[in-house]
């Protein structure tokens, strides 16, 4: 790593040239297999030939005007997602972080409108929410959050996926609570699902006590679980919706969606981004979401996720590493009994698979939304002689 660069990052020396679906292709030419997708990012894949047509041909048109003036692609953004999510709103920024910034904003606003004087906001163990100091303090983990300090808000930590714990909180700070705010799939603490009706019984609750509901879509939402959104798997359609990785492919693109009076509390002046909802983020992210419908990538990745799943249970379950497989779409986690530091070197220079282990044993593969069975295949057969190592 270059000694210009702070040292937030250990990265492998890996350093890639050029990309096409699936793949990557390092410096020397080497070929590889990604089972990571940028961390939930490159969902229709690497170099897509719409949207390398898309981003030249905005390019040469207009990057930039500010939030000054009306923006048209970011219009037909706005209707696009409010659309799929059964939302009513959106605001555009940059970023996952950002979008959560967004949404506790709303929630503070709610909780003023509500006459509450220091609202508290519900959050889960083990939750990661972003690297802002606002987002930080919604998080959990000690690794993220070490040398901060006093982080801002008034947060209130349950487990994740515990509705008993959450009646309890309801019934102690009842008075205080604005919103809820969680992930329907723990992604960075590793794969983490909730009950099923869970979110259910989140939605009727927060329901019945006038809170927010808001959830965490960064990772788990624009088709990674084979549905637009993960929580749509549940049928539940939340208060506010954070969104942004797979949904500009690589560009950079967050996005607040909200309803009902949620979507009514900002103001002009109460919020804003200067490079927010440009032409060229939206639109590559209108394209993003038509080639995931018009390439069937929705079906896609259930029925590849469906399967990799599979395999990875017929091959790996009972393996003396393995502690559990888990997962959803292709949102897939392999927790082992013991950390394995170099698993994902390892995974790159002996087999050409790009992985990544989060919470130090937890194996994440989270594939581009094109990938095909055969890809399936090579990753299951590599994991198991990656895991079959002496």
């Amino acid at each position: 790593m270059s000694a210009a660069l702070m040292s937030t990052y250990q990265p492998l020396s890996l350093n890639f040239s050029k990309g096409l679906g699936t793949r990557l292709w390092d410096q020397a030419g080497r070929e590889y297999l990604d089972a990571i997708a940028g961390v939930a990012v490159t969902g229709v894949g690497h170099s897509h030939p719409r949207l390398v047509s898309a981003i030249s041909e905005q390019a040469g048109l207009l990057l930039h005007t500010s939030n000054l003036y009306s923006i048209d692609w970011q219009q037909r953004l706005a209707g696009r997602l409010t659309a799929l999510a059964g939302m009513d709103r959106a605001f555009f920024n940059n970023s996952g972080a950002e979008a959560n910034e967004t949404a506790l904003k709303l929630a503070r606003l709610h909780g003023w409108y509500k006459g509450i004087e220091q609202p508290l906001v519900v959050v889960m163990e083990n939750a990661f929410h972003g690297r802002t100091l606002g987002t930080l303090s919604a998080s959990d983990g000690p690794a993220v959050r070490l040398g901060y300090g006093q982080l801002p808000g008034d947060f209130l930590k349950v487990p994740f996926g515990d509705l008993a714990a959450l009646e309890q909180a309801a019934s102690r700070h009842g008075a205080r609570i604005c919103a809820v705010l969680l992930e329907p799939i723990q992604g960075e603490s590793g794969i983490q699902l909730a009950p099923a009706g869970y979110l259910k019984a989140l939605r009727e609750l927060c329901s019945r006590r006038n809170w927010l509901l808001m959830l965490d879509e960064i990772q788990s939402g624009i088709g990674r679980t084979g549905r637009w959104f993960a929580c749509q798997h549940e049928d539940v359609v939340p208060d506010v919706m954070t969104l942004a990785k797979g949904l500009g492919n690589g560009i950079p693109i967050g996005a607040c969606l909200a309803r009902g009076k949620a979507a009514q509390l900002f103001t002009p002046g109460s919020h804003g981004s200067t490079f927010g909802g440009n032409p060229l983020a939206c639109r590559v992210a209108c394209t993003v979401l038509e080639i995931i419908e018009e390439q069937g990538l929705l079906a896609n990745a259930e029925r590849q996720g469906a399967l990799l799943l599979k395999l990875l249970r017929e091959e790996l379950s009972g393996h003396p590493q393995v502690l559990e497989i888990r997962g959803l779409g292709l949102m897939i986690g392999l927790e082992l009994r013991h950390p394995a530091p170099d698993l994902v070197q390892a995974a790159a220079r002996d087999h050409g698979l790009l992985i990544n282990v989060t919470r130090g044993k937890t194996i994440r593969l989270l594939p581009p939304l094109v990938i095909d069975e055969d890809e399936v295949r090579t990753i299951v057969q590599a994991l198991r002689q990656l895991l079959d190592r002496p």
